[in-house]
């Protein structure tokens, strides 16, 4: 007997818990490691220097600099805390992702936005929990001449100096971004998606195209804040007395107005933006692809079974 044909427009919208957490683990995973370089010269650029070695007047004089004075290698300082991290941070975001919106209704026919916007804002409050951590420790390693080489002896020296405080002193600001952020992502995603592809077939320029435009909207109308998070997860590296000192969102503010004024909270767009295009295409192409994996997989599994 011929084995039963499958397609993708055929699957569950909610495919279950344990492979939206899988897909999202292997998207998440792929989406940061590609794109860390361009991420590390964000973090470059954000920082307040005090070294004018370290001021940088835009992407590509960043780039060039970087890898002439230290090394193409200071690109990739910190890359494991991200890929220690992003595995279980994004099983936990995407397994929230589609639980919420299967809950709410999101699944359903038409723009179902105030769905999608919940479940977003939801994922990433409970993903940025376990990312923070793994974050500050990235953009400790990410600064211009960093004194760590290893994620263990950066967390383990954060720890000792600082206390546990510091792997969270920028959580609150870290979702006073992420739950915009990932509201209006995903709600533009959904929406680009089903206008791009009605049909709901696997389509990977679909996937592509819709991730990319929503995440270039979402890191555009958010990067004031970045800039905020950024200084208060470096503050222990800055030999700047009041930016060691910074103590919250509101403080961080405050500094950046007074020194840079309204152009101080756009420091880092530029590779903000260039950073989230392609890894947010890549992280829904990946979601998607290894979401379908998983389901026709089980599907398979579940078919040999009831043959026997």
């Amino acid at each position: 007997m011929a084995p039963e044909e499958v397609d993708y427009e055929a699957l569950s919208p909610n495919a279950g818990l344990a492979v939206n957490m899988l897909a999202g683990a292997l998207a998440g995973i792929s989406e940061h490691a590609v794109m860390y370089p361009v991420d590390s010269i964000k973090t470059r650029m954000q920082v307040f220097a005090t070294s004018p070695v370290a001021v940088y007047s835009g992407v590509g004089n960043a780039l060039t600099r970087i890898s002439s004075t230290e090394g193409v290698r200071a690109l990739w300082r910190g890359v494991w805390s991200v890929v220690l991290g992003a595995g279980p941070a994004h099983a936990v975001h995407f397994g929230t992702l589609e639980a919420v919106k299967e809950l709410l209704g999101g699944n359903e026919a038409g723009n179902q936005w105030i769905a999608t916007s919940i479940a977003g804002a939801s994922a990433t409050t409970a993903a940025d929990a376990l990312m923070n951590p793994f974050d500050v420790i990235k953009q400790r390693m990410q600064v211009h001449q960093s004194q760590f080489r290893s994620v263990f002896n950066c967390a383990n020296t954060v720890y000792r100096t600082e206390g546990l405080g510091a792997f969270y002193v920028s959580y609150p600001t870290t979702l006073a971004i992420s739950i915009p952020f990932n509201a209006i992502q995903y709600t533009i995603y959904e929406h680009l998606k089903r206008v791009i592809n009605p049909t709901r077939e696997y389509s990977p320029s679909a996937h592509m195209i819709s991730g990319a435009g929503a995440g270039a909207v979402a890191a555009a109308v958010t990067t004031p804040l970045d800039v905020a998070k950024t200084m208060l997860q470096t503050r222990g590296t800055s030999h700047d007395p009041e930016i060691r000192n910074v103590r919250g969102m509101l403080d961080a503010f405050r500094i950046i107005w007074s020194r840079d004024g309204l152009k101080g909270f756009g420091r880092g767009l530029s590779p903000r933006v260039m950073t989230t295009v392609p890894s947010s295409a890549l992280c829904w192409l990946s979601y998607e692809f290894f979401s379908g994996c998983l389901v026709l997989l089980e599907f398979c599994f579940i078919s040999l079974l009831t043959r026997f």
